[in-house]
């Protein structure tokens, strides 16, 4: 997988993340993973489609995504993952593909993002290609996996 679409999506975490705040934002590791991705916690989906295709996960634990979405709602008290921070995690991974696109569209890869998909629990998804990459952050002390499943079009 390229350098260039890690690099875009660390990046659009970094840049969102501290617009709400959270000045705390590191890359733990870059790690290769299979198709098969086990989860648990909050994941939010959002698929790629354009120059290239393919989804993008992000994944964090219940608690972090309680703690991000209070950052996102000026400090609001988040006490249980309702309607509420459901919705501001759901936005925040459009916020976050989409950011990441722009930085990919500069470098001349037209990309477009679907409607995000927000899911909770515990499971294993399924990445669109052979080989993922899982993007390792802390973000104000929360784990943030974001993992990337994308292919340029037409590239096998």
């Amino acid at each position: 997988m390229s350098k260039e679409y890690i690099k875009a999506f660390s990046e659009a975490v970094s840049n969102i993340l501290s617009q709400f705040g959270m000045t705390e934002i590191s890359l733990q590791e870059i790690q290769g993973c299979g198709k098969n991705i086990d989860a648990s916690g909050v994941v939010c989906i959002v698929g790629v489609f354009g120059d290239l295709t393919g989804n993008v996960i992000f994944s964090m634990t219940e608690e972090g995504a309680k703690g991000i979405a209070s950052c996102m709602m000026g400090g609001m008290e988040i006490d249980a993952f309702d309607e509420l921070a459901q919705s501001a995690i759901s936005e925040l991974g459009n916020m976050l593909a989409a950011n990441a696109c722009i930085g990919l569209s500069e470098l001349g890869f037209e990309a477009d993002i679907s409607t995000p998909t927000l899911m909770q629990g515990i499971f294993t998804l399924s990445g669109n290609y052979e080989k993922a990459e899982r993007i390792a952050m802390d973000a104000g002390g929360y784990d943030f996996d974001v993992i990337v499943s994308v292919e340029r079009r037409g590239q096998k």
